[in-house]
């Protein structure tokens, strides 16, 4: 039994490197000529486009807002936000007015029936 633990460890290392080449694998050229397969490194990437995607839709959206309400009234209900809990206080100061509020809105103006 004590030789087959050197087995064991070799085999379970070839296993588990095994198991990480499903995420890709690297081949390379040793100096002897041999091809070395090597699992590719796992590296989590942060969704950058995804954010901008939100990022782009929220002023899309607080521009919709601000046209579709006006700028007496949008303010109006920032206001009124501003007032509440804490979530609401949150809430306002991400919804108030910015410049690129007020770009995204005058274009979306020229699309909105008028009232």
């Amino acid at each position: 039994m004590q030789a087959q633990v050197p087995f064991d460890k070799r085999l379970k290392r070839i296993v588990r490197r095994h198991d990480k080449m499903s995420n890709g694998v690297v081949k390379s050229i040793n100096s002897d000529g041999l091809i070395v397969a090597k699992p590719r490194l796992y590296r989590p990437r942060f969704p950058l486009k995804g954010l901008l995607a939100v990022l782009f839709l929220g002023f899309l959206f607080k521009g919709f807002l601000f046209a579709y309400l006006g700028e007496a009234e949008y303010i109006e209900r920032v206001a009124a936000l501003q007032g509440g809990s804490v979530l609401e206080q949150a809430g306002a100061w991400v919804m108030q007015p910015d410049p690129v509020t007020v770009i995204a809105a005058d274009g979306i103006a020229t699309i909105l029936p008028q009232n």
